[in-house]
C-alpha cells in the first residue's frame, strides 16, 4: 500500500495513522513506522518535512518503511538517485560496497572495474547536490590479490572525483579493533602490519561546501584546559609559530582533526541484539554510527535533506532520523532492509545504540 510519501496529482496525500511498533512485523513492507516524537526530539522543530519528503520525485515510490523525517525504497542505488531533482540534497553520505579481493555475501565488484562501476552513481550524486552540498564517501583499501601489496584503487577513485567534484578534505578513520588482516601477510608471514585505517573522503559541489567546526568540537585534554585556567605567555615555538594571548581562550572544546578514532565495536549493540531477537542475519559491514553523527552534525543543519544510495543496515538514515534531518536511502537486499527497521524502533532515544 502507498503510505504518507505518496502523492496524487503533486499533492502530497495526509499522515497515515500510526501503527504501533510492537504490531509490526518483520517484513511488512509498505507500513508506517511512526513512534510519536518525545517533547525534546529534534524532530518536532520540522513538522512540514513529511511534506518537504513528499515533494521530491521519489513520492510516485512505495517505501520499504518510512518515518516523519525519512523513508527507505528497496531499489537500486541509481534508480533512487534518478529520481531526485538537481540540485536538492545537502549530503550524500555512503560507504559502498569496497573493491574486495574476496567475493562478499553483500556483493562487490572486483579491482579491475571497481571505478568503471562506481563513478555513474558518483555522476549522479554530483547532479542532485545543492551547490552548498557535500559527498561523503567511507571507502576501505584493498590488497592486489596473491602479493603482499596495496592496491591504490582507492587513490584512483578519489583523484578521478576530484575533477568532478572538490576535495575538502580526506579523512582517515582508525579503527584500533580491525582484525589482522590479510592473514597470510600479517599474522603468518608476519611482513606486514595490520591495516586499521579506511579513508573517508570529503568533496564538495563547489569548492565551498556548507560546513561548521563548532558542531563537532571534542573535550579539551586536561593539559589544555590547565593552560585556560592558569593562562599562557605568548611566544614563538621553536617550529616557528607565533602562539597568541588568543590560544588560551576557552571557545567551548578542541576542534577535532581529520584523523576519526572510533573502534567498530559493537558485539552487544541494539541493532545486534533486536536482530537477533527477529531471527534476522545483520548486515556485516556496517560503519559506526558515530562516524555518520560527525559528518551530520559538521556538514547538515536540522530539516536539511541526507541521502545514502548504498544503505545496507541504514545507520545513516538512523542518524539522520535523530539528528532532526530529513533522508532517503535505498538498498537492494530485503533481508538488509527488514533488518534496518529495528534501528528506528527507538530512534526518539539517541542513546538506544
Amino acid at each position: 500500500m502507498k503510505d504518507s510519501l505518496s502523492a496524487t496529482n503533486n499533492t502530497p496525500a495526509p499522515p497515515a495513522t500510526a501503527a504501533p511498533l510492537e504490531q509490526l512485523k518483520v517484513g511488512d513492507f509498505g507500513v508506517l513506522i511512526y513512534d510519536a516524537p518525545s517533547e525534546n526530539d529534534q524532530r518536532d522543530q520540522h513538522p512540514d518535512v513529511q511534506a518537504a519528503i513528499s515533494d521530491q520525485s521519489v513520492a510516485d515510490l512505495t517505501p520499504a518503511y518510512s518515518t516523519p523525517l525519512g523513508a527507505m525504497f528497496q531499489i537500486d542505488a541509481l534508480a533512487l538517485l534518478s529520481k531526485l531533482p538537481s540540485e536538492s540534497v545537502d549530503l550524500v553520505m555512503t560507504s559502498p560496497p569496497f573493491a574486495l579481493t574476496r567475493k562478499k555475501e553483500y556483493g562487490n565488484e572486483p579491482l579491475d572495474k571497481y571505478i568503471e562501476w562506481f563513478m555513474p552513481f558518483c555522476l549522479e550524486i554530483k547532479r542532485v547536490l545543492k551547490p552548498t552540498g557535500s559527498f561523503v564517501l567511507d571507502i576501505g583499501g584493498a590488497w592486489v590479490p596473491g602479493v603482499p601489496v596495496r592496491s591504490v584503487y582507492h587513490f584512483e577513485l578519489a583523484v578521478l572525483l576530484a575533477k568532478e567534484f572538490h576535495l575538502a578534505q580526506e579523512f582517515y578513520w582508525y579503527n584500533p579493533a580491525r582484525l589482522p588482516t590479510p592473514a597470510e601477510w600479517v599474522t603468518v608471514r608476519r611482513m606486514r602490519v595490520k591495516d586499521a585505517v579506511n579513508m573517508v573522503w570529503w568533496f564538495g559541489k563547489t569548492e565551498w561546501p556548507n560546513s561548521d567546526n563548532r558542531q563537532v568540537l571534542q573535550p579539551y585534554s586536561e593539559s589544555m584546559k590547565g593552560l585556560i585556567k592558569n593562562g599562557y605567555k605568548a611566544a614563538k615555538r621553536p617550529s616557528g609559530h607565533d602562539i597568541s594571548t588568543k590560544f588560551q581562550k576557552d571557545n567551548g572544546g578542541a576542534i577535532p582533526s581529520n584523523l576519526i578514532t572510533i573502534a567498530n565495536t559493537e558485539s552487544n549493540s541494539a541493532y545486534l541484539r533486536k536482530c537477533k531477537e527477529k531471527g534476522i542475519k545483520p548486515h556485516p559491514a556496517r560503519y559506526p554510527e558515530q562516524l555518520v553523527r560527525f559528518f551530520v552534525d559538521f556538514l547538515t543543519k536540522p530539516g536539511e535533506l541526507i541521502v545514502d544510495p548504498f544503505a545496507g543496515s541504514n545507520v545513516t538514515g538512523s542518524v539522520s532520523d535523530q539528528s532532526g534531518r530529513r533522508w532517503l536511502a535505498s538498498e537492494l537486499e530485503s533481508r538488509y532492509i527488514e533488518g534496518s527497521i529495528v534501528r528506528f524502533e527507538n530512534a526518539k532515544d539517541p542513546r538506544c545504540q
